[in-house]
C-alpha cells in the first residue's frame, strides 16, 4: 500500500500532524478550563452565582480561538438583565459554544446529557435546565426553574426543533417547551409578568474563506447518526469556519400569549434570517451594516412553515 502521494505529500504525516493539533487545542482547552474551574464554582457556592456566568465565556472564547471558529454576530439581542427565552435552530455541539461565547446564558437540554461524560459536566457549570422527556410531571419542573432564571433576567436558550441538523433545512419548532414558560408566567412564579421571545439563527456560511458546500456541512453539522470521531477529524482537517450568529426581530410574550402561534412566528423568523445569511443577504429588519457581506454559492434549503426536511 503507497504510503506517498506523487505530489510528495505524506497523507500519514498530514494524519499525524491533524492529531497532534487537536491534542494541542485539546491540552490549550483543559489548562483553560482548569483555571476557571475553582472561581466558578466559589461563585456559584458562596457569591450566589452572580459572577458564574462570565467564566464560561472565557471558556467558550479561548476554544473558539483554539479550533478556528468566527462568530458574527448581527441584530439586537436581548439588553442585559433583559428576560428572554431564546429559540434558535441548532446545527452542531459548536452552537454550545458559539453562543456561550457572546454572554452569560443558560440551556435546555435534554436529561440525558448530564451524564455524559466531560460535556454532561459542562453543562452542568453552564447552569443548564436538564428535561426528562420520559418522565410525567418533567415539564412543571421545567417551568419553575425557566421562570426562576426568567425572573433573574437570564437568557435561557432552547434548541426549538429538538434535534439537530444540516445547517439548511430547518425542522418544525416545537412549542411544549414554549408552554411550559407560559404555564409559569400564569401561575406568577418569580413575578415575572412578560418574557422576550427570542427567535435566533445559526448560519454557518464560510470554511477557509470560501462558501461552506453541502457535501462539506459534515464538518461542521453534526446530525443524524453521524459517528463523532470521524466528524472531529473532519471539523479538525480544514480552516477557520465562520458562523453567523443573527438575532430576529423579538416577540413579546405573556400569560395570556397563544404558544402555538409564537412558536410559529418564531420559527419563520429563523427560517428567513437563515436563507437570508447562507445567501450573504442582510436579513430584512436588521440594522444595516450589521451583518458581513459574506457571499455564498448555494441558498438554504429551508421548507416551508410547517414542514418538516427529509
Amino acid at each position: 500500500m503507497p504510503t506517498c502521494r506523487e505530489d510528495g505529500a505524506d497523507p500519514v504525516g498530514i494524519v499525524r500532524l491533524t492529531r497532534v493539533g487537536i491534542a494541542v487545542r485539546l491540552l490549550g482547552c483543559a489548562l483553560v478550563f482548569a483555571l476557571v474551574l475553582l472561581p466558578h464554582w466559589v461563585s456559584l457556592r458562596l457569591g450566589g452565582g452572580r459572577w458564574a456566568g462570565r467564566f464560561p465565556v472565557i471558556f467558550h472564547r479561548t476554544a473558539l480561538r483554539l479550533f478556528g471558529v468566527r462568530v458574527h454576530e448581527s441584530g439586537t439581542p436581548p439588553r442585559s438583565g433583559e428576560p428572554a427565552l431564546v429559540l434558535s435552530n441548532h446545527v452542531s455541539w459548536l452552537d454550545i459554544l458559539a453562543l456561550g461565547s457572546l454572554r452569560p446564558l443558560s440551556f435546555i437540554a435534554k436529561a440525558e446529557i448530564e451524564g455524559w461524560p466531560i460535556i454532561g459536566t459542562f453543562a452542568r457549570l453552564q447552569r443548564t435546565i436538564f428535561v426528562d422527556r420520559t418522565r410525567r410531571g418533567a415539564t412543571a419542573s421545567v417551568n419553575a426553574a425557566v421562570a426562576e432564571r426568567l425572573a433573574a433576567g437570564d437568557l435561557v436558550v432552547l434548541f426549538a426543533e429538538g434535534t439537530t441538523g444540516d445547517g439548511l433545512r430547518l425542522l418544525p419548532f416545537r412549542s411544549s417547551l414554549v408552554g411550559a414558560a407560559r404555564d409559569a408566567l400564569m401561575a406568577g412564579q418569580g413575578g415575572a409578568g412578560r418574557i422576550r421571545l427570542q427567535p435566533l439563527a445559526l448560519a454557518y456560511t464560510h470554511r477557509a474563506g470560501l462558501p461552506l458546500t453541502r457535501i462539506e456541512r459534515p464538518a461542521v453539522a453534526w446530525y443524524g447518526d453521524m459517528d463523532l470521531a470521524p466528524h472531529l477529524g473532519l471539523f479538525a482537517g480544514g480552516g477557520a469556519i465562520d458562523l453567523h450568529v443573527v438575532w430576529c426581530a423579538p416577540i413579546p410574550f405573556d400569560a395570556g400569549t397563544d404558544r402555538k402561534a409564537a412558536t410559529a412566528l418564531a420559527e419563520a423568523e429563523v427560517r428567513r434570517a437563515l436563507r437570508s445569511a447562507i445567501a450573504g443577504r442582510s436579513p430584512a429588519g436588521l440594522p444595516s451594516g450589521t451583518t458581513s457581506g459574506a457571499r455564498a454559492t448555494e441558498d438554504a434549503d429551508v421548507p416551508a412553515s410547517g414542514v418538516a426536511a427529509a
